[in-house]
């Protein structure tokens, strides 16, 4: 039989004293740190929100489906681009107002029923793309820059406005007539996740977000005074309707269903 290991002694714990190695504070001295603590606390609140305020929100994605052929080359540049969605007190206000409500300005565009004048452009990807290949169908037709703080704000209405049309009778395009290069409209496509294509109009200089370029030869054709501008064209390709300026989005909902119905 094996003998187990030599017993160890008991621990010995050390005494503790029961009672305050020190006088406690003052009923003064109390206070003091209570109101200290609370300062503390206030401060980092205030801080972390201020923090949380001025720090960039993340601003997430997808890529629409035609803008998924971009090169490495194109994705880099419109990184680069930084895009961010100006700002501008009072814009966004008219798109969810009734018809009635609308400012519509027609100074200078094109008559109501000639023929729109053809184009054809291409994308910041490439793709080209043609007005008159789209004739039978009633088209929104929309003139915008990058920069304007106005085209922004119409930007995710029109996204909404387009999910609810149907793609057999009606069509989307957006042409940037400001001279954008192609990496800030592709940047300006992507952050708002447009289905429709976005096209380029550009002078003989482009100019990259947030700079202002000069008015495209399509914009001139069209009488583009100002960003944004709206053409609705019935299904032959003639003006059914136009405006300058943001606009309520049941009155272009409701002039291209107007444009559909054309003979």
């Amino acid at each position: 039989m094996t003998e187990g290991p030599p017993e160890r002694p008991p621990l010995q714990m050390p005494q503790l004293p029961l009672r305050p190695s020190r006088p406690a504070f003052s009923r003064r001295t109390r206070i003091a740190l209570s109101v200290a603590l609370v300062a503390v606390r206030a401060v980092l609140v205030v801080g972390g929100a201020l923090l949380a305020r001025s720090s960039p929100k993340q601003h997430v994605v997808t890529i629409p489906q035609a803008d998924r052929n971009a090169t490495p080359a194109l994705l880099r540049a419109a990184a680069a681009v930084n895009f961010r969605p100006p700002s501008l007190a009072g814009v966004g206000q008219i798109e969810g107002k009734t018809p009635s409500d609308a400012k519509v300005d027609t100074k200078g565009l094109l008559p109501l029923g000639v023929a729109a004048p053809d184009f054809t452009l291409h994308t910041p990807t490439g793709r080209v793309v043609s007005l008159r290949r789209l004739r039978g169908k009633a088209v929104l037709l929309e003139f915008f820059a990058t920069w304007c703080p106005h085209c922004n704000a119409e930007a995710p209405h029109l996204r909404a406005l387009h999910a609810r049309q149907d793609p057999a009778k009606v069509a989307f395009v957006s042409v940037d007539g400001a001279s954008d290069d192609a990496p800030s409209v592709f940047a300006y496509h992507v952050w708002y996740e447009l289905p429709f294509p976005a096209l380029l109009d550009q002078s003989a200089h482009t100019v990259t977000f947030p700079e202002h370029g000069s008015l495209g030869p399509v914009s001139k054709r069209y009488g583009v005074p100002a960003w944004p501008t709206f053409y609705v064209l019935d299904p032959h390709g003639r003006v059914a309707w136009r405006s300058v300026g943001e606009q309520p989005d049941a009155l272009l909902e409701q002039e291209l269903a107007q444009a559909i119905l054309v003979p």
